[in-house]
């Protein structure tokens, strides 16, 4: 893929269920570009949000999605539903493979992290030093940057239970395979968010 988008829906108070399986129809509508890949609950972190992951082969077809869902008189068939919407076109990290349906989690961490300016270019180097000995630990879903905003990364990991996250995340970090030396390019503003698949998500 050449871009991803990922979207941000917050909901009103027990309108989950109905948000996502409402934004799973926008984007496999007759005229929806892209691929609609994930659809996420948070769990822990910031409640009563969605995240939508869709991928796109072309910088131009993001765009003219991006552009479809902002002039939508009801992005993501919600707009009721919705008490915010914030939409992140990501260029992916060099040489990860594209993002595919499947069963990976069930729990799903989205950490994003504000790069100090000008980290962007050595945060890739670093990564793509470190990746083949972290990922043979356990899989990245995908790492990605922003067209436009802040400098800032954001990346995927999908774990069978929070047990094994923290037991991979000690023991990458034991065995020096985590976190690349580019680290030092990372502000203070990071987040981390524990998501579950919604039903409608062809990532589980």
């Amino acid at each position: 893929m050449e871009r991803y988008e990922l979207a941000t829906l917050t909901v009103n108070l027990g309108a989950a269920t109905k948000a996502g399986e409402n934004a799973a129809d926008f984007c496999k509508s007759g005229e929806a570009g892209g691929r609609f890949l994930g659809c996420w609950v948070t769990e822990i972190g910031k409640l009563n949000q969605i995240f939508v992951l869709r991928g796109f082969d072309t910088a131009a077809e993001a765009d003219a999605e991006r552009r479809r869902t902002l002039l939508h008189s009801n992005p993501f068939h919600s707009a009721d539903l919705m008490t915010g919407l914030n939409l992140e076109t990501m260029i992916p990290f060099p040489d990860l493979p594209p993002v595919e349906p499947g069963a990976f989690g069930p729990i799903y961490e989205f950490r994003t992290y504000v790069l100090k300016h000008g980290g962007i270019a050595p945060t890739l180097e670093g990564w793509a030093e470190k990746l083949p000995a972290r990922t043979a630990m356990s899989k990245l879903l995908l790492a990605m940057y922003p067209v436009d905003g802040s400098p800032r990364i954001t990346h995927i990991w999908p774990w069978a239970s929070l047990e094994e996250r923290a037991r991979i995340r000690a023991e990458s970090v034991k065995v020096g395979a985590w976190p690349p030396k580019s680290a030092v390019w990372v502000s203070p503003d990071m987040t981390s968010t524990i998501a579950l698949p919604h039903a409608v998500s062809p990532l589980t």
